[in-house]
């Protein structure tokens, strides 16, 4: 289905079954029913948001829909309903802080296309795609099976509000993020690279915009430097296996996309290299990631 792309929805569930190999390497006690309600509710979401897009897109565009727009719309009302039941059961059943976070995400995720300043045409896309779906589906993900209070922990009274946040916890979540951040930033850091000119007199003023596509196409191939960087840390702090140093040997076809993107960004030919290097990288460590579990338990 072309209207809400199933197919690009590897962003999300990629980030999500890295996250579960980290937590059962961890041994983490996993919590399944809320697991699935998180997992239903961003899916059900993320099809949402690309939906939304592609309908506010398709006004100024005159791109056809696959349904009428009566329909269209009616698609993202169900979807959006969906998503929202899923993240209030969720929240039902964990705390208010899934509830802040969560709502946070659906803010985002709505006026990420929609409203008078849209997210879209600022040069913010690529730090709110990378940190609303490599770093908050971890945080959740990893709160929600962990013991209370391990990440943080919160006191509400009606003179105070207290908040005690867990700094050694936060700090392997943010190095863990670092590798879905940047794989997923990068997809929309190519996005808008290929699209310069044609932004440009639609009057969308990306990051590439303001940085120029010399400095973009540096920044593209560091955020993936950055993922391997991160992948030793991780190892070198025991917080990764040292298994999962196999999946490094991905920097060899990943370098050759970034020289076959730095020589032409053309969105019909060169753009794809984001999503084959994204599948390289994240598919990679997820596959090292649920050896080492094998390994571990053997």
């Amino acid at each position: 289905m072309s209207y809400v792309e199933i197919r690009t929805k590897i962003t999300s569930t990629l980030t999500f079954l890295l996250t579960i190999g980290f937590l059962l390497y961890q041994g983490q006690k996993m919590q399944w029913g809320k697991t699935f309600l998180f997992f239903a509710g961003m899916f059900c979401f993320d099809l949402t948001t690309t939906a939304i897009n592609n309908y506010i897109d398709s006004k100024g565009n005159g791109q056809a829909l696959n349904f009428g727009r009566k329909q269209s719309l009616i698609i993202i009302y169900v979807l959006f309903g969906i998503s929202v039941a899923f993240g209030l059961s969720l929240a039902f059943v964990t705390d208010l802080v899934i509830l802040f976070i969560g709502g946070l995400c659906f803010l985002c995720g709505v006026f990420y296309t929609y409203g008078p300043l849209p997210i879209s045409r600022m040069p913010l896309g690529e730090i709110m795609s990378g940190l609303f779906y490599g770093a908050m589906i971890p945080f959740i993900l990893m709160y929600i099976n962990s013991p209370d209070g391990t990440f943080l922990s919160y006191a509400i009274s009606v003179e105070t509000v207290s908040l005690s946040i867990q700094v050694i916890p936060m700090l392997k979540l943010l190095l863990f993020s670092m590798i879905p951040f940047a794989v997923t930033a990068n997809i929309m850091l190519a996005n808008n690279t290929c699209d310069l000119e044609k932004d440009i007199a639609v009057k969308r003023h990306t990051l590439p915009y303001y940085i120029g596509k010399k400095a973009a196409l540096i920044l593209f191939s560091g955020l993936y430097y950055m993922t391997y960087l991160a992948l030793v840390l991780l190892v070198i702090c025991k917080i990764f296996s040292p298994v999962v140093l196999i999946s490094l040997i991905t920097i060899i076809p990943v370098q050759r996309n970034i020289n076959k993107f730095s020589e032409k960004q053309e969105k019909s030919t060169t753009f794809s290299v984001s999503i084959k290097n994204f599948v390289l990288i994240m598919g990679a460590d997820i596959l090292t990631m649920f050896l080492a579990v094998i390994l571990n338990r053997i």
